[in-house]
């Protein structure tokens, strides 16, 4: 049986950002999500490109090691992305800033009857599988530090006691959380593939990823505009940012003579 991915797709920009940092692409076997990081005002960060041109330039070197026919895993594919984009600006910018643009990564690829999966930093994907079990793939790590400072993040930024973003170490890749599901064994129902703009409602907001899922089952859209509300409305001290970029990709698995047409 051959599977195809029909996705439905969000991105909305933060109410405070004059540019989405965020990208996203979806392809009839993948999913691309980046979140790049914003930087603090000020911040020297040793580049002269800003996050939009970084999450564009790996977004689609992801893309292009996605759809090639050597099949590698998903952190070969990054770790190749990364150094490519390492490549495109090293004579210009210095890669070995602490605060050089960054970026998290969500990827998702249907190949044959398995699901792989890779997260890296806080972009979630949530798997429904059939049985009504729900899997969350999560990179917490960032949630851990002892000092979030400027220059205590900028230390523990891709270093094995802090957390792994993609930067200017392709060896980033290889910290990623990874996995696959055989869809013989495990059918999947659906899966989403979320900036952490668009999971505040489970990791701020005490929602589950049942809920969240329940509510992206009406559409990306949908889920966007509940998640603005309740950061909107949210009262006492915040974790992170009240408003963030918010993107959100919701994939259905169904068999490719079936599957509709991939709508954005």
């Amino acid at each position: 049986m051959t599977m195809q991915l029909c996705t439905e797709v969000y991105t909305e920009t933060s109410p405070t950002h004059v540019h989405n940092e965020d990208f996203v692409l979806a392809g009839d076997d993948f999913v691309i999500v980046l979140d790049g990081a914003t930087p603090v005002p000020g911040l020297e960060t040793g580049c002269i490109h800003d996050v939009p041109w970084l999450v564009r330039h790996l977004g689609l070197r992801l893309a292009e090691g996605l759809t090639d026919p050597d099949t590698k895993s998903l952190a070969d594919n990054l770790e190749q992305a990364i150094q490519q984009v390492c490549d495109d600006h090293a004579a210009s910018c210095d890669l070995t800033d602490p605060n050089s643009p960054s970026s998290t990564v969500a990827l998702l690829r249907l190949r044959d009857d398995q699901v792989d999966y890779l997260v890296l930093a806080d972009s979630p994907i949530v798997l429904h599988l059939d049985d009504g079990d729900v899997l969350a793939i999560t990179d917490d790590r960032l949630d851990h530090l002892d000092d979030y400072s400027v220059p205590a993040v900028a230390a523990a930024r891709n270093s094995e006691a802090g957390f792994w973003v993609a930067s200017t170490r392709p060896d980033a890749a290889l910290h990623a959380v990874t996995g696959s599901i055989a869809l013989t064994d495990r059918p999947l129902r659906a899966a989403a593939v979320l900036t952490d703009g668009a999971a505040t409602l489970v990791e701020r907001h005490g929602e589950s990823w049942e809920q969240l899922l329940d509510i992206l089952d009406a559409g990306p859209h949908e889920l966007v505009r509940r998640t603005r509300m309740a950061d909107e409305t949210a009262t006492g001290r915040l974790n992170g940012k009240r408003h963030d970029d918010a993107t959100a990709v919701l994939c259905r698995f169904l068999e490719a003579s079936t599957a509709p047409t991939t709508k954005a």
